[in-house]
């Protein structure tokens, strides 16, 4: 039993099961009324079936969300009956574990790495106060649990959990003295004493008749000579199934020995002696093939398993690090332990860096390690190296959507929490720098955003820089406008990126990392009038001036700094610094552009300053009629682009503008953009310009007298494209925006 208990295919919808538990679980207070001692309980008697309250109390532990207070809800063991319960890594105390679990008529209880103040003697008393749990209860996992609170040892009690069939005890302070305790457990057929404080294993005899799988990984104070050690192993004569790997790689020759010993262990089918040294593929050959019926040998970190008998293709599977089979299987089978994760990704990462086919299998294995070890250096460099080889150019498109967003999250999770490994960092961008994941990935783009801003900050790797910009670029025109203000409004993000650009002008260098700093800047001043402000005040307009000065026959770049001072000029608070003549005479300039993105923009930046009256305008009277009349000449004289030059988040910017009725031109210029963005993308721009009350407004622009008819016959066109976008969709016309 794992706590992972729908094992549903990333490529597949998720299972409607799981998605309820998952809404009841983050949920649950909606359903929960708050008892007197502080645990909740549902408002309603639900009878659960007993799979699904298992289930339940498992996606609650995997989410988190399992602790003192919401535990109490599996108190009424008559509604939600557990047989299986796994408490994996929660927060409870031992009093809250023993009133809601320890009622249940428990089959198996998983309770590894649960918090310090629940202890092993806790969950053993608590269980042995139920006389069907003494009986009952066949699997137990212990893992990574303290024996005791306090100082002084406490009473063992294992011996009480007479039905108990399996236990683990893995990475737990255990002594001989518990163990004894142990090896009188009538039924007990699975022992997992790994990273235990052991050091002597005669106690195992007591089981010699019944134990069918032993696992001893890494026992650290082992105290028997290899001889005393395989005397008692060779006495277990049902055993199947034996663990002697050590992945600190000790010098003990127990697995030459063990495999060099003719008729011992006759009845295994699976051995792992994976860290061992002398270990050699005709010693491993040897042994199997005297044991038939033998379906797994452990090999990692050996210098065997490199002969075509142990690639693990056929019915013996083989852990190692010779063939891909190998080293999946090793990345399966030892998922926890952290050692192991670590070398078979690091043989991984050397098989991926030729991979050519999408292997969404293999990213599955890498992000069950990296979920198991999330503050493990080692794991997280080698996986995340090995999620760019898996996913790099053309790989990530044959990738299930979850399994690239569950993968994107886990690189998130490693760059906060190793922020000044550059290597670390730098493996998460280049994975993070694809267009199928930024487009279409869902993740928490807003916290991708800040971190990858925050390691800009740091660092001057150049190649770096570029990968970096390129992902802000494209993440910030995916935030919310609330988003992005926020983003935007950190003053130490405009500053860097104002000093990227500044680096490049000075170097009168074009390339990616300028255009995609452009794009950043562009991006995070939309409808941010926080943004705006800080670029004004970091002498951002100075700057940009100099770029259209050092770069006047790029294109590419006027779009892109116009396009940003388009929005520098839609706040009203700002027009003053923008109205300089030499300011003034540059987008002069750039409105008569051939490039009709390049004057779209210039004529955006006028039609915006002009916008607000003669009263408003800062310079002679002369020049604001001359640039309306240029506005309006150039507009009429646009052709109609072949694609879609701008994306707009909402259509408020434009509103005011349709209403100056004075300036033609300002209404022309919004007008002609509306036009362009509703007949080029229609699905999404028609429909965002009836939710925020459009075509009242546009009506209105239609029916007005003093509506120029030039404006008059592109607001025809636009309410056209509305009616026959509200044939073809139903979608109604909202109420009249006030």
């Amino acid at each position: 039993m794992a706590c992972s208990f729908l094992n549903t295919d990333d490529a597949s919808p998720p299972a409607l099961t799981d998605l309820c538990l998952s809404h009841v679980s983050v949920n649950l207070e909606w359903f929960c009324v708050k008892l007197p001692d502080g645990s909740w309980c549902f408002r309603e008697a639900v009878l659960f079936p007993q799979e699904l309250a298992d289930q339940l109390l498992a996606k609650m532990a995997t989410e988190g969300l399992l602790n003192d207070s919401t535990v109490g809800v599996f108190r009424n063991s008559e509604y939600l009956r557990l047989r299986r319960a796994c408490i994996r890594t929660a927060r409870i105390s031992a009093e809250a574990f023993q009133k809601a679990l320890c009622s249940h008529r428990l089959l198996e209880l998983d309770a590894a790495r649960v918090n310090a103040d629940l202890t092993i003697p806790d969950i053993l008393q608590g269980l042995a106060a139920n006389k069907y749990c003494q009986k009952s209860l066949q699997r137990l996992v212990l893992s990574g649990l303290t024996m005791s609170s306090l100082e002084e040892p406490a009473p063992h009690r294992f011996g009480l959990l007479r039905g108990l069939r399996s236990l683990s005890l893995a990475n737990v302070d255990f002594y001989d003295s518990g163990l004894a305790d142990v090896c009188s457990l009538p039924r007990l057929e699975s022992l997992d004493l790994s990273n235990t404080s052991v050091t002597n294993l005669s106690p195992l005899l007591g089981l010699k008749e019944r134990l069918r799988s032993l696992t001893l990984h890494q026992l650290k104070r082992l105290e028997m000579s290899t001889t005393q050690l395989l005397g008692v192993i060779g006495q277990l004569d049902v055993l199947q199934h034996l663990d002697i790997s050590d992945d600190k790689q000790f010098t003990s020759d127990v697995a030459r020995q063990l495999l060099g010993q003719r008729g011992i262990l006759p009845a295994l089918v699976s051995l792992d002696v994976s860290g061992r040294k002398q270990v050699t593929d005709a010693a491993v050959k040897a042994f199997v093939e005297e044991r038939p019926g033998m379906t797994f040998v452990g090999l990692l970190a050996t210098d065997a398993g490199f002969s075509d008998f142990l690639s693990g293709e056929g019915t013996l599977k083989v852990t190692g690090e010779a063939y891909e089979t190998q080293i999946c299987e090793a990345l399966r089978r030892y998922s926890e332990r952290e050692g192991f994760v670590r070398e078979a990704l690091f043989h991984l990462f050397s098989l991926t860096h030729v991979m050519e086919k999408h292997r969404p299998d293999i990213l599955k294995l890498v992000v069950v390690g990296m979920k198991n070890h999330p503050s493990t250096l080692n794991v997280q460099l080698a996986a995340s190296a090995c999620v760019f080889n898996l996913t790099k150019q053309d790989l990530a498109a044959g990738m299930p959507v979850r399994l690239l967003s569950t993968v994107t999250e886990l690189l998130l999770e490693a760059m906060r929490t190793f922020p000044n490994h550059q290597q670390l960092q730098k493996n998460c961008l280049l994975s993070l720098c694809s267009d199928r994941i930024l487009q279409e990935v869902p993740f928490n783009r807003f916290e991708a955003a800040k971190l990858v801003m925050q390691w800009l900050c740091n660092h001057e790797d150049q190649n770096m820089q570029r990968m970096a910009v390129a992902i802000i670029s494209i993440l910030a025109a995916k935030l919310s406008t609330e988003q992005t203000a926020q983003l935007g409004a950190e003053l130490f993000i405009v500053k860097q990126l104002l000093h990227i650009v500044r680096q490049k002008a000075t170097q009168g260098v074009v390339d990616a990392t300028l255009k995609f700093t452009l794009s950043a800047l562009w991006n995070l001043t939309d409808e941010s009038p926080t943004t705006c402000r800080h670029f004004i005040e970091n002498q951002g307009l100075d700057l940009f001036i100099q770029v259209l000065e050092s770069f006047p026959s790029e294109s590419s770049i006027q779009q892109k700094v116009l396009g940003l001072l388009n929005n520098i000029a839609e706040v009203g608070e700002l027009h003053v610094e923008l109205m300089v003549q030499g300011f003034l005479d540059h987008i002069s300039t750039l409105l008569h552009s051939p490039e009709v993105e390049v004057s779209y923009f210039a004529a955006g930046i006028l039609a915006h300053l002009t916008s607000r009256g003669q009263e408003a305008w800062a310079l002679s009277a002369e020049l604001r009629s001359s640039l309306l009349e240029q506005l309006h000449d150039v507009i009429m004289k646009w052709p109609a682009p072949e694609c879609e030059m701008v994306a707009y988040r909402s259509f408020n910017p434009f509103f005011p503008l349709l209403e100056c009725f004075h300036t033609p031109g300002v209404q022309l210029w919004a007008a002609w953009a509306m036009q362009h963005v509703c007949s080029k993308n229609a699905a999404r721009y028609c429909s965002m310009l009836l939710e925020e009350g459009g075509l009242q407004q546009l009506e209105l622009v239609h029916t007005h007298p003093q509506t120029h008819r030039d404006v008059r016959l592109l607001a025809r066109g636009i309410l056209d494209s509305l009616q026959r976008h509200r044939a073809r969709t139903g979608q109604p016309a909202p109420p009249h925006r006030k």
